[in-house]
């Protein structure tokens, strides 16, 4: 008869008294580890012949015992290992320790390393200490040698399982695992490029009493002091730019922003995000750091150029291609849309049956018509450039062109990764843009930007030409790692409530 759960916890709970009764702290304070496993494993006769003792600590994953002789598989961060397991070279008591121990406990062991019989390459312990008594079983782990490699399937496979308990996710499978240590060096890469071309990197208000910089709703919540309502940051762009009016020429900052949308697999309500803006550059500069950037991160930090997403391969290597809006969708439709009225292009997107929201200009009807017929078909990185005024209202202007702005979205396999822009500074300007979104706003537009007064009273102290980017950090993790869903790259994803 199979034990459920519970008796198997309760089994783990006797054994746990029995360790007490021994005198045996169940949970040290420390360890005092020597070696990490991936270090005994380099150079196998080297151990072997120098009968150096050594001390490893780590996660007991598997043991057996035969009479008076065990073994068990310790895996650290770095590796695992087998462990010999002897009662004469314990000693009784140690080795009444180690048959109270279960798979999933931590443990500390020391010895030297040897072959055993089978030629198994394993530590011969002289001493055990139990570092954390496990209370729960592990789910169980299977492995399978396929074209003489170890492949590991299990019952803890269910995807939603694997997000809500992203610690078993992390235990049971180690590809998992370093798809996160690689996020840890991609974002401290993105940090050492961008502290190398004399950024610096800034903190700026999560809870804002305004929110802006994006178009997008926010989170709201309640300072109980002040009594007051605050928002959640929908972006960082408002109050980096501030600071180049104060007087800084480059700033970044990588950090946490929340929007109040739908969640799907490039869209999580909380996000990691880098802003960073430069004083006296523009949109082409804006381009050239994104080229850079990720091509950087591609070759020297990931090893390669090409990369599967959704389904596509993506080259990243060579210089990347930039075009217009206007140009794409004629490209692509055949319509010109400059050419064509306000009128014309309604007609045209009726007879598609694209809807039209409330309050839309011409360049509202030219986005739509690029983001139904074009975006998704933009494999390779292109920098989709000169988007629609009506739609960018804190980029400056095209010069010449009234119609469009100076700003780009970098699209790679029908995805944005990043948004930038020719930053406007004309206090003026800016608050006729912001105004109309207002306008937006009240006619039910709930992404819409905020009139930020403060803002814009920075900007009438004079703020100098730049060009400013964001990089989604999560969306760039995933290309890097051939990740199609965000939340295998956000550790604890937002997941539905479970009732």
């Amino acid at each position: 008869m199979l034990q459920k759960p519970n008796q198997f916890i309760r089994l783990r709970k006797e054994k746990l008294e029995k360790i007490k009764a021994l005198g045996i702290d169940p949970y040290p304070v420390v360890s005092s580890r020597s070696h990490l496993i991936s270090c005994l494993l380099e150079e196998k006769d080297t151990w072997i012949q120098q009968e150096t003792k050594v001390t490893i600590s780590g996660r007991l994953v598997a043991m057996r015992r035969q009479g008076k002789i065990g073994f068990g598989n310790i895996e650290d961060v770095s590796g695992k290992i087998q462990i010999y397991v002897q009662q004469n070279a314990l000693g009784e008591e140690n080795y009444e320790l180690f048959k109270l121990c279960d798979p999933g406990d931590f443990v500390e062991v020391s010895g030297t390393m040897f072959y055993t019989q089978a030629g198994e390459y394993s530590l011969k312990c002289v001493s055990i200490t139990l570092l954390g008594k496990n209370i729960r079983p592990l789910p169980m782990v299977k492995e399978r040698i396929e074209d003489g490699k170890c492949i590991r399937y299990d019952e803890f496979a269910d995807i939603e399982l694997r997000y809500r308990k992203r610690y078993l996710d992390l235990l049971l499978n180690p590809d998992h695992r370093r798809v996160f240590e690689l996020r840890s060096k991609i974002v401290s890469a993105i940090r050492n490029f961008m502290d190398s071309r004399g950024y610096i990197e800034v903190e700026t208000p999560i809870l804002q009493p305004l929110y802006g910089g994006a178009n997008a709703r926010p989170f709201t919540t309640h300072h109980n002091t002040l009594n007051v309502d605050l928002y959640l940051r929908i972006a960082t762009e408002l109050y980096l730019k501030r600071l180049i009016v104060g007087g800084f020429e480059r700033v970044y900052e990588i950090g946490k922003n929340f929007r109040n949308e739908g969640m799907d697999r490039t869209h999580n309500p909380e996000f990691t995000l880098m802003e960073f803006y430069e004083a006296f550059s523009d949109l082409n500069g804006m381009m050239d750091m994104a080229e850079e950037l990720i091509q950087h991160l591609a070759i020297d930090i990931v090893g390669k150029d090409t990369f599967k997403y959704h389904g596509k391969e993506v080259n990243l290597a060579g210089k990347w291609r930039r075009a217009s809006m206007p140009e794409l969708v004629k490209e692509y439709t055949g319509i010109d849309v400059e050419a064509n009225s306000f009128e014309d292009l309604a007609s045209i997107c009726k007879a598609k049956h694209i809807e039209i929201p409330p309050g839309a200009g011409k360049g509202k009807l030219i986005a739509l018509l690029y983001e139904t017929f074009v975006e998704e078909k933009l494999i390779q990185p292109t920098f989709v450039c000169d988007f629609p005024k009506e739609i960018s209202p804190l980029a400056k202007a095209k010069p010449g062109n009234p119609l469009l702005a100076d700003r780009f979205e970098l699209i790679i396999a029908g995805n944005e990764f990043s948004n930038a822009f020719s930053e406007l500074n004309d206090p003026l300007d800016q608050r006729e843009r912001l105004e109309a979104q207002a306008s937006l706003r009240a006619l039910g537009d709930d992404e819409a930007n905020v009139v930020d007064e403060d803002f814009l009273e920075a900007l009438e102290y004079g703020m100098p030409p730049m060009g400013g980017q964001g990089i989604g950090i999560d969306r760039l993790v995933m290309l890097l790692t051939e990740n199609d869903s965000i939340k295998e790259v956000i550790l604890f994803p937002q997941m539905r409530l479970v009732e």
